[in-house]
């Protein structure tokens, strides 16, 4: 039989998994995806993800593909996963794509939301979802930093010491401050490639910024150190959200908002 590949978009809460990549020591999102997959397929199944999220990140748009030579309709792969997978993790789609795909190669940008809740009582319902800063956050200056850090930067200062990519080079095309809430922000993130921990870096920063701590013209001179040491600490996982990963040929769902305007990306899918 002839091979195919399967393209999934997978939505999950990462609050009590070990991240996306497959271990030996905890539960994974790709670990969960595959077991379940042999089982429906009867064959071992190797999963590739676009985005290898860290311990306790969630997505609602995370791409993941596979190939099989199996003949089961894609709508009985989609309902045969989501009758294994356990509750955190659900497959909302599945398609069938060309060899050429590739989830993380083929990948022109991708779309990450971080919450923070900004209030000094905690909220139970975002306990799992947003990170909570009890300071008073100052928007304004939260927006003018975030304008600073729009275009195509060596993104060195933003990024985990253990990061091991090829070029610290990357296009952010929107960086979005909102209030959805009174209590609640928002921080929308559009780049066409991110470095390990480059959003919750770029989130730490930002409320650093917020509180007073640094000002937009510090934010300004941290992006050209390049130093690590300098930026604002690595925001908790459970605050970030993968929301969507665009391919070429593919609309993009959300539209590009300038820092500035201190607006939403557009809505979820």
């Amino acid at each position: 039989m002839p091979e195919r590949q399967l393209r999934l978009l997978v939505e999950y809460d990462g609050t009590d998994l070990s991240g996306w990549q497959r271990q030996d020591n905890g539960p994974t999102v790709q670990g969960h995806l595959e077991d379940a997959l042999a089982a429906i397929l009867q064959h071992p199944v190797r999963v590739t993800g676009a985005s290898r999220t860290d311990a306790g990140v969630h997505a609602r748009g995370q791409v993941a593909a596979f190939t099989t030579t199996r003949t089961i309709p894609v709508e009985g792969v989609r309902r045969g996963l989501n009758s294994l997978l356990p509750p955190a993790i659900a497959v909302a789609r599945v398609d069938e794509v060309g060899p050429e795909f590739h989830p993380r190669f083929s990948a022109t940008g991708k779309h990450y939301r971080y919450l923070v809740w900004n209030r000094r009582e905690r909220a139970p319902r975002l306990a799992r979802t947003a990170w909570h800063v009890y300071a008073p956050l100052a928007m304004a200056p939260m927006h003018d930093a975030a304008a600073i850090l729009l275009g195509e930067h060596d993104f060195s200062a933003f990024r985990a010491v253990g990061c091991s990519a090829r070029t610290t080079v990357r296009r952010l095309d929107a960086v979005a401050l909102s209030r959805p809430e009174p209590d609640l922000v928002q921080l929308d993130v559009d780049g066409n490639a991110f470095l390990r921990n480059m959003v919750r870096i770029l989130a730490g920063t930002l409320v650093e910024v917020g509180m007073g701590r640094l000002s937009p013209a510090q934010v300004a001179e941290i992006l050209s150190s390049r130093d690590r040491t300098r930026a604002g600490q690595t925001a908790p996982a459970h605050g970030l959200e993968l929301i969507e990963v665009r391919f070429e040929g593919r609309r993009a769902d959300r539209r590009a908002a300038p820092a500035t305007a201190g607006a939403d990306l557009g809505q979820d899918v």
